[in-house]
């Protein structure tokens, strides 16, 4: 681990002995099976609009909003309650978390109203905000230096491929059972990881000469509502709408407050933002930003061309899926030890090149008559290239913060992935709807004004127009599935393009190899005692 630890190093205190080996794997399932439960929630609710909008009578806006809140909670707090964690405790942290988490949970499987059901979901937020960064914090705080890699790979594994998979298991629940039956699989896995941590997860957390940096814990959520906000609302609102501009102005000037308090307080500081400046810290948290934004846009992408252009269900669609998922989560476990034998920066490297040759592979090849088979290759290269980019970019940044701030190393590897994804879904979804709109009006020719107007709104909506266009059904719903896939070239090529820039600065600035990092330790320890 890193040693650029402040001169008033926090001792850490931890209950019980060192775990042994058959300890250490049920602390690990434990903390994989809480964080499914959070990461199965971000997306599940997705494949539930129209049932909710049915059942409580709440218009499109609303039922976004019972989605969006739970993200919006949970990435506003993941800075604040990792610190928290850190100084009260990791497992009483991980327990409350776990425990409203659940409860939260029951009270949106039978809330009677959509106001109820937002309430819960940003009880789910806030809990979720508790249990994701403690599950990170503690690996990194009980697993011994020679393992800990391997047991980040598995975090990172599940956190990666566990939004796929919890999206499957909601379309299937809503296909055989009932909407409701989504909060359900969180509840169970959540009470299994609560027993399980009850009985095994050793309590440890760090005391710290500092008082508790409250000012910048404020900014910070002020911060990340507000960018947060602007990514979620604004390709529904509109870019340039009031409440946009407001929040995105707001989060830029929180933003900046919140960097320049944290340089005021220097040691003493929620997140020493003078880390930055080491590869670690910054290629890791570049990549991560990157990556699950690529791989969030992807999902945006892919959904409608599974629906829309192949006819799936929205089960087949998550199927479709998992081979991607399954590719991660694989390759997330065996980074560690390709990062032990080329080194992180080598791995790192490798992995972007292949998520970059898979969103090539995507763009060249995707085409309506090739169907599944076009994508299928390029899937499987982006599900092996982010698995072993994520896991090396994870543990970069757990390394990079002293030992007494592993919640707060663990919540910025959280927020990086929350502002990615929204950035990602806003960005791809945005290229994907504008090259899909600039297709098909060469493409409508003949089409009646009115259902050409409904077509150029979407390829789910031109597909519904097709029902009343009698004779030229068949010619809109062609043009619509071309239109897409010229869209989601686009998209692809903008992504690969993305991919491509990260892959020269990982392959420059990326972390340090072990050996380098041991050869630079005690300048490094100069350098910050020096501070």
């Amino acid at each position: 681990m890193s040693t650029n630890q402040p001169p008033q190093a926090a001792a850490a205190t931890s209950v019980g002995d060192t775990p042994d080996a058959r300890q250490l794997r049920t602390i690990l399932i434990a903390v994989s099976i809480a964080l499914m439960a959070v990461i199965a929630s971000v997306s599940g609710l997705n494949v539930a609009q129209t049932h909710m909008a049915v059942e409580f009578g709440a218009s499109q806006n609303t039922v976004l909003w019972i989605i969006n809140i739970y993200t919006l909670a949970l990435a506003a707090l993941l800075l604040p309650l990792g610190a928290v964690g850190d100084r009260l405790g990791r497992k009483p942290m991980l327990i409350t978390g776990l425990t409203i988490f659940g409860a939260a949970g029951i009270v949106a499987g039978l809330a009677p109203s959509a106001g109820v059901m937002i309430a819960a979901r940003v009880a789910a937020g806030v809990s979720a905000a508790m249990i994701m960064p403690i599950t990170l914090a503690v690996i990194t705080s009980t697993f011994p230096e020679e393992q800990r890699g391997k047991a980040i790979g598995v975090w990172t594994g599940v956190a990666g491929g566990g939004g796929i998979l919890g999206m499957f298991l909601s379309a299937l629940l809503v296909d055989v059972a009932d909407w409701r039956w989504l909060f359900v699989l969180p509840v169970v896995l959540v009470v299994v990881a609560l027993a399980m941590t009850l009985k095994s997860v050793p309590n440890s957390r760090e005391h710290s000469a500092h008082s508790f940096d409250t000012t910048g814990a404020l900014l910070s959520a002020v911060a990340v509502i507000g960018l947060i906000f602007v990514l979620q609302e604004g390709p529904e609102r509109g870019w340039t709408a009031p409440v946009t501009l407001i929040s995105l102005i707001v989060g830029v000037i929180a933003s900046v407050a919140f960097v320049a308090w944290e340089l005021h307080r220097r040691d003493a500081s929620l997140l020493d933002v003078r880390l930055f400046r080491e590869r670690g810290l910054a290629s890791g948290s570049i990549t991560l930003l990157v990556v699950f934004g690529v791989q969030a846009g992807i999902a945006v992408v892919l959904f409608p061309f599974f629906q829309a252009v192949l006819g799936w269900s929205g089960l087949l669609s998550t199927v479709a899926m998992m081979p991607m998922a399954v590719m991660m989560m694989m390759t997330s476990g065996l980074a560690p030890k390709m990062a032990a034998r080329i080194g992180a920066r080598s791995t790192m490297t490798v992995g972007v090149a292949l998520a970059t040759l898979g969103l090539a592979l995507m763009a060249l090849f995707v085409s309506v008559d090739g169907g599944y088979l076009s994508i299928l290759a390029g899937m499987l290269a982006m599900g092996v290239g982010m698995g072993l980019s994520m896991t090396p970019s994870t543990e970069a940044i757990t390394n990079s913060l002293p030992r007494e701030k592993q919640g707060v190393a663990s919540a910025l590897n959280d927020v990086t992935r929350e502002f990615g994804t929204a950035l990602g879904v806003a960005l791809l979804g945005a290229l994907l709807s504008a090259g899909y709109r600039g297709a098909i009006d060469g493409r409508l020719h003949g089409i009646p004004q009115g259902t050409a107007d409904t077509a150029r709104e979407g390829i789910a909506n031109a597909v519904e127009a097709a029902g009343s266009a009698d004779s030229h059904a068949q010619d809109l719903v062609h043009a619509a599935q071309q239109s897409f896939v010229d869209g989601w070239q686009q998209a692809m090529w903008a992504g690969a393009a993305v991919m491509g820039v990260l892959l020269v600065y990982i392959a420059f600035r990326g972390p340090k190899d072990s050996a380098s990092a041991a050869a630079d330790e005690t300048e490094t320890t100069e350098t910050v005692a020096a501070r």
